[in-house]
């Protein structure tokens, strides 16, 4: 920290959800990077981009305004026009984020027909088995959901039986691990592709599973979502 820091960009930082960097935390809320720097100059941060970085921290504008209440003798200290208060009493904590759903997954058999080999799982969206603990990077995902791997066919890479967290929000790459939903949505239940994304284009996905091998490609009129697997959760 330095002398020129703004009291609101130190009263920030210290929020700063785990294993995000700044920029991390710029995107993950929709608003620029270039807020900290104009934050750390000039304090006096919009409203609505404190509200978007509060949110994405699992917190809130009313919470952190309250600090001036509960953490800092004396009230509130101007700064710059913003009147945040000062997190060093150690008081205060985000609130905690909401649990995750997990829906309920099963085999689906083979795409293309019930002896291919690309394995099928069938989502039950509007099931949900469990609640588990939300990872903070997804915490501004209002979205999010978890699943279990109920097939081999992605093994060594998703043990089944393992627990994944997937972000309809989050931006999906090439190499990524996606959960591709496709058209043709029965009574809730929806049958997906949980594969490594190859390559994508206006006319198909081309998408690899591990076991067995296999690389293929689904016409994009089939698909009707493709949603990022962010990870196991343990």
């Amino acid at each position: 920290m330095t002398d020129e820091e703004t009291q609101v960009y130190r009263d920030l930082m210290r929020l700063k959800p785990d294993g995000w960097t700044a920029n991390a935390w710029a995107v993950n809320a929709g608003v620029s990077r270039t807020v900290w720097s104009d934050m750390r100059r000039h304090g006096n941060p919009s409203r609505r981009t404190l509200q978007k970085l509060l949110s994405a921290a699992g917190s809130s504008l009313a919470e952190f305004e309250a600090l001036r209440i509960t953490d800092r003798p004396g009230g509130p200290v101007p700064d710059g026009g913003a009147s945040l208060a000062d997190a060093r009493g150690g008081g205060w904590r985000p609130a905690p984020l909401p649990p995750l759903p997990l829906v309920a997954s099963a085999l689906a058999g083979g795409w293309g027909g019930p002896d291919g080999e690309i394995e099928l799982t069938e989502l039950r969206l509007g099931e949900i088995v469990d609640q588990l603990p939300r990872p903070a990077s997804l915490a501004g995902d209002g979205g999010a959901f978890a699943l279990t791997i109920v097939g081999d066919s992605m093994w060594p890479r998703f043990r089944p039986g393992r627990r994944v967290a997937v972000s309809p929000k989050a931006p999906v790459a090439i190499g990524d691990d996606v959960v591709v939903s496709l058209a043709g949505e029965n009574s809730g239940r929806t049958a997906a592709l949980i594969k490594e994304l190859v390559r994508r284009t206006a006319s198909y996905v081309e998408l690899r599973q591990f076991n067995p091998e296999a690389t293929f490609r689904v016409d994009a009129r089939e698909v009707s979502a493709i949603h990022k697997v962010m990870g196991e959760l343990f």
